[in-house]
């Protein structure tokens, strides 16, 4: 798990303009990250709009990001759910040969207790082959996995390896920081939290807004673990406005309308998501002219 420190990027799923999966622009997503100097790739995350493809679309997204990658960086591949033993089944029946862990999404919309929360991750840590990270962002599954809960996993369960945490409540990434075990991970999972996080003894960030600035992204978060603070600040001062334009309606409208800039891939996205309005597009631009001027 050495491995996955620094910046990881949640990659989009690329769409063409009647929305089947466009896998010339995901591999082009590929090699730009990894010319970039990204440190690790997330697959199948929720900005790669995991919910609208099927079982088949997924696997063909597996196969071209592995094809891409060409084994030059390590992956994470994302399998998650509100349904315990459906994870399992997936993992079981997925080959994860080629992936260093897995990133699974605390149980969304049925709102299971702490002692719930709990028991998901045991079962699934106890039936997975590779480490298994856990991934709590409140904002999108209606409840919240407490520092309590997460350091009852970490000590209890070895296979869990790390959280990707993107709690509103920095509070609560720095009570899991200190008192974690010494070989467990913390990585930020909110792109304006990244760095503070970093600083406070995390370990760097699964990022939106990395596959798309990935040298300026990495510069800062490898600046901050190195403990350079005055530079690493001066580059999340640079990005703090263009993060905020990227969600403001919304991930990964605003991320692929960046991409779009830069000539990667086209901004579709499937429903219920619809691309980023004329207005925020254009904000983008201006912000990342911005940006273009000052490096």
């Amino acid at each position: 798990m050495k491995s996955l420190q620094g910046l990881g990027v949640a990659l989009i799923t690329p769409f063409t303009e009647d929305r089947t999966i466009d896998f010339s622009s995901l591999e082009r997503l590929v090699n730009y990250n990894i010319e970039g100097g990204v440190d690790y790739l997330v697959v199948l995350g929720t900005t790669a709009e995991n919910a609208t493809l099927n079982s088949d679309e997924k696997k063909q997204v597996i196969d071209c990001i592995k094809k891409s990658n060409n084994k030059r960086l390590p992956l994470v591949l994302g399998i998650g759910g509100n349904n315990t033993a459906d994870v399992i089944k997936q993992i079981q029946s997925t080959d994860l040969d080629d992936f260093a862990a897995i990133l699974s999404i605390s149980p969304y919309y049925n709102k299971p207790t702490q002692e719930g929360i709990y028991q998901h991750y045991s079962a699934i840590s106890g039936n997975s082959p590779k480490p298994v990270i856990i991934y709590n962002v409140p904002g999108r599954t209606g409840s919240n996995v407490e520092a309590s809960t997460t350091l009852r996993l970490a000590e209890n369960c070895k296979n869990i390896a790390a959280i990707k945490e993107a709690s509103p409540n920095f509070l609560q990434s720095t009570v899991i920081i200190k008192d974690k075990p010494a070989d467990f991970i913390v990585t930020s999972g909110d792109d304006e939290f990244a760095l503070p996080m970093t600083l406070a003894g995390g370990s760097g960030v699964i990022s939106v807004i990395g596959q798309g600035l990935p040298g300026q992204v990495s510069k800062m978060i490898h600046l901050g673990l190195e403990r350079k603070v005055d530079e690493a600040y001066k580059i999340h001062y640079q990005l703090q406005n263009l993060i905020r334009l990227i969600f403001a309606e919304g991930n990964p409208a605003g991320i692929k309308a960046l991409l779009s800039l830069k000539g990667i891939c086209k901004p579709y996205t499937r429903l219920p998501l619809v691309p980023a309005s004329q207005e925020l597009i254009l904000n983008i631009e201006n912000e990342l002219d911005k940006i273009s001027a000052l490096v």
